[in-house]
């Protein structure tokens, strides 16, 4: 006796796969939404740090210039395959446990000595004034390299020192360069006892100066305030540079909270 024919297999019951590109647009659509998040986040924080509306069109038109050329960075970062670290990377002890993250008006108010030098990360200057205000009986003298100096109250003549990156009122090409700034900042600080040196105008110097000339001044002000008994203190919102940028501006500096 023949077996009965046998019959054609069914396919199974598991839902339906998706389509082959299906992955591929999800993927995009994820990394067009983190995109257009980040540009708003980015938008929102230059906003809330008091700028024009002069001042936000260049920081935007600064960061459109510089897209095409992070876009193929990341593009070419996902391709090749993982860098070797340096040697000299691999020769330094390992780098202690990330300490958790604390709110930026939950930082005690560090003591600044002569020749420190602290960069605070904040989307506005906020915990860096805290720590101006509190160690301004520390040091003869306090340089201010600012868009708006802060209130510091009244001041003996000569003890406050404003050095004021662009006049009120006038286009962002007429400002001091950071060549300038660091002239005017030499005086006072070669003074006897030295000179508290507060700065929040980084994101200014970037956008009309690059970040190359940007972290070099930062590197000629970490050296003087280390060589003349001073300090340093910079206020800075790390979105106005690129990873990469923010890791060597961050190297620069005794201390970053």
């Amino acid at each position: 006796m023949s077996s009965p024919p046998r019959r054609a297999q069914e396919p199974s019951a598991s839902p339906e796969e998706a389509p082959a590109d299906e992955e591929y647009a999800r993927t995009y659509a994820a990394g067009f939404e983190e995109g257009l998040r980040s540009a708003l986040k980015e938008v929102l924080a230059h906003a809330s740090r008091g700028h024009t509306n002069q001042e936000l069109r260049a920081l935007i038109q600064s960061r459109l210039a510089r897209l095409a050329e992070e876009v193929d960075l990341k593009r070419r970062s996902l391709l090749s395959p993982p860098r070797p670290r340096p040697w000299d990377a691999l020769s330094r002890p390992a780098s202690p446990p990330a300490a958790p993250a604390f709110r930026v008006d939950s930082l005690p108010a560090e003591r600044l000595g002569a020749g420190a030098s602290l960069l605070v990360r904040e989307e506005r200057p906020k915990h860096a004034l805290e720590v101006l205000r509190n160690n301004l009986g520390r040091f003869p003298r306090v340089v201010l390299v600012s868009l708006r100096s802060p209130d510091l109250g009244p001041m003996p003549p000569g003890r406050r020192i404003d050095i004021a990156v662009r006049s009120p009122g006038t286009a962002s090409t007429d400002h001091l360069t950071p060549g300038e700034v660091g002239g005017r900042i030499k005086d006072p600080t070669e003074a006897g006892g030295g000179a508290l040196v507060y700065v929040d105008a980084l994101e200014f110097f970037v956008m009309e100066e690059g970040s190359d000339l940007t972290i070099r001044f930062v590197h000629y002000l970490v050296d003087q305030v280390q060589r003349t008994g001073s300090a340093l203190l910079v206020s800075f919102d790390p979105r106005s540079l690129d990873v990469k940028d923010q890791s060597r501006l961050e190297r620069a500096f005794v201390q970053v909270v």
